[in-house]
């Protein structure tokens, strides 16, 4: 290569953000709102906050404390976190995280083993050679089946064991991790913004107005066809600008025959996906189930390849290995809650942004309650935390502003699926980037304009679910 000649030198690539030094970034904000915002707190009954009962909390904010105070806050008197406090919710964070930390790195070693059987690779070089390595309708199909599930059953959490798979099947398309990874998300976002009855939003924010169960379905189904097909859209037009090529990639064992073995371990990963759903619905499986759930479908994986001890347990290992940064990521964003916790200002952020939907006209107000849950995504991306929190305020709000009960869950579905795809505070979000190997700053580039665009549509949608009395 001729140096001297400036057009062959090629300027160093630039290294974006390390996803650590953003969440560690982020908690920084956090500890510095814990000066600017006053403390406070609602009364609870259970876990739902009791509307009307928001109290300020003194606060002595001394910031001689900001290296090495102590965010001890009680009901009489709260602290703003400090350097070392909010170092200390690190593992703190982790630990209260640990059950989905442990469950997302024992899918890893499960996929660690799975693919060293080969099953995968073969199912997805036959899979593309019986399609002939159509992406152009490979894609509209595996959305809407993932979307389904997401907006009839909740799940999402349960695709993350998708994630390997999809972004192997993006390598054999020529295409980018971002591809696979995006695939899943945005089906299972508009899945849960649209919530048609999607158990883990609407049996919690239903009851809480008094609503039968299911009620108003007809808009959230509009919602899921047209978002969907906005978001089907927008992966297929990533696709024509990525130019994929026309043929699948060939690799080194490309056009191996699928052998018994291989379909053994794919029919039992199939199964083991309805087993999901089925443990998740009907036995309430939580984080420590399903790990236990995913270490049995693991063994069962590597007694059917064969594989001899040593070469399993490595194997498991390796895929371990592959999910710390996303294990870690979790920690933070749990980390990032303890510190506004600790310091209770969260429950001011709730009382600040309820009041501001109040006095406005009824669009505007339920517009309002919109971006209000958008906001709120960012500091409690949990759905069902985020309802037993909002809905007792913002409800009798809106009531009071003349919206209607249903308008009261449009505007809370908007607001949590819309933000949820973008909070760098969710946990689960992180863990599915991290999963594929995708940078947040590569992820926010990307599904930014798609969340504009659905949020223009969303607020069109709220002003015509009140003008006809929704």
């Amino acid at each position: 290569m001729d140096i001297s000649n400036p057009a062959v030198i090629r300027k160093p690539e630039k290294k974006m953000l390390h996803p650590v030094a953003i969440m560690l970034l982020i908690m920084l904000f956090a500890m510095a709102l814990t000066y600017v915002l006053d403390s406070g707190s609602f009364q609870r009954q259970g876990k739902l906050v009791i509307a009307g009962t928001y109290q300020v909390i003194p606060k002595a904010r001394h910031f001689s404390d900001v290296l090495v105070g102590a965010a001890h806050s009680s009901g009489k008197e709260a602290a703003p976190a400090s350097l070392v406090s909010t170092l200390a919710t690190i593992p703190q964070g982790l630990s209260q995280a640990a059950d989905l930390i442990f469950m997302v790195m024992i899918i890893g070693g499960m996929f660690g083993i799975i693919r060293k059987s080969e099953a995968i690779d073969t199912g997805i070089d036959r899979l593309l050679e019986l399609t002939r390595g159509n992406v152009y309708w490979l894609t509209p199909l595996l959305m809407l089946a993932l979307a389904c599930g997401s907006t009839f059953l909740g799940l999402i959490s349960e695709y993350l064991v998708l994630i390997p798979v999809v972004v192997l099947l993006a390598e054999r398309l020529s295409l980018p991790p971002l591809f696979g990874v995006g695939l899943v998300l945005i089906a299972a976002k508009i899945g849960y913004i649209a919530s048609i009855t999607n158990p883990l939003a609407l049996n919690i924010t239903q009851p809480l107005l008094g609503l039968p169960a299911l009620n108003g379905v007809g808009l959230r189904v509009f919602v899921f066809v047209l978002y969907l097909a906005i978001g089907i859209a927008y992966m297929l037009f990533y696709v024509r600008r990525a130019g994929t090529s026309a043929s699948p990639v060939q690799h080194a064992g490309a056009g191996r025959p699928l052998g018994g073995r291989h379909l053994a371990i794919l029919s039992v990963l199939g199964i083991s996906v309805l087993g999901l759903i089925y443990g998740v619905n009907q036995y309430n499986w939580h984080s420590k189930d399903l790990s236990t759930f995913y270490l049995v479908v693991a063994i069962i994986s590597a007694l059917i390849a064969g594989l001899p001890l040593r070469d399993a347990c490595e194997a498991f290992l390796t895929g371990m290995k592959g999910m710390v940064l996303a294990g870690l990521l979790i920690g933070l964003a749990s980390a990032i809650n303890i510190v506004l916790k600790d310091s209770l200002v969260l429950d001011t952020v709730i009382y600040k942004l309820s009041s501001m939907a109040e006095g406005h006209s009824t669009s505007f107000a339920a517009q309002g309650m919109m971006f209000v849950e958008m906001i709120l995504d960012v500091l409690v991306p949990s759905t069902s935390g985020k309802a037993a929190m909002s809905i007792p305020i913002l409800g009798p709000i809106g009531q009071l502003s003349g919206i209607g009960k249903q308008s009261i869950v449009q505007a809370f579905l908007f607001g949590n699926g819309l933000t949820n795809m973008i909070t760098p505070t969710s946990g689960m979000l992180l863990a599915f980037l991290a999963a594929g190997k995708v940078n947040f700053i590569e992820w926010l580039k990307f599904i930014l304009p798609l969340v504009l665009i659905l949020t223009v549509l969303s607020l069109a949608i709220m002003a015509y679910a009140i003008s006809i009395g929704y």
